[in-house]
């Protein structure tokens, strides 16, 4: 079966950094719904299309193409008591943007006395990354799939 709108396409992948560092990598195959439905980068979407169980391929990608550029409006400095006593680096918390109604995953940076320093960027905004895969698994997505337009494991939702 080829990968196709409407198809389940499983696959194995690396990703790392221009160095060739390794950020992420499957231990199992993850799958998405191809066509455009946003659950994997459009360039690798792109390059996937229409082909078969087997192939492999490997993609250098920049920011704009991934998670972004590096935004440093996504840095904000609370008071320090706005957070738990426990509040430790390397926490997340959901909070709004300044300005803006989206909720944002933050990561506590930085902890002084008096304040918390939190991030919102992707770990990986503003890096050049290579995306390299092997397609393990191309089935039709059933109806409920593409009316949710992700992906379920069979025993209900994959959120």
């Amino acid at each position: 079966m080829r990968v196709e709108k409407n198809t389940i396409v499983s696959l194995n992948y690396e990703l790392s950094d221009t160095e060739g560092n390794i950020l992420e990598k499957t231990e199992t195959p993850i799958s998405y719904l191809h066509g455009g439905y946003g659950g994997i980068f459009p360039l690798v979407e792109e390059k996937l299309h229409e082909k078969e169980v087997g192939y492999h391929c490997s993609i250098s990608m920049e920011p704009e193409d991934t998670f972004g550029e590096y935004d440093s409006e996504l840095i904000r400095v609370e008071p320090r008591d706005a957070f738990p006593d426990n509040v430790s680096v390397g926490m997340h918390f959901e909070g709004g943007a300044e300005n803006s109604d989206d909720v944002l995953i933050y990561k506590v940076t930085d902890i002084t006395d008096d304040t918390v320093i939190v991030d919102a960027n992707h770990p990986f905004a503003g890096m050049s990354l290579n995306f390299s895969c092997t397609i393990t698994d191309v089935r039709s997505a059933t109806a409920e799939e593409i009316l949710h337009q992700h992906v379920h494991d069979g025993h209900g939702h994959t959120h």
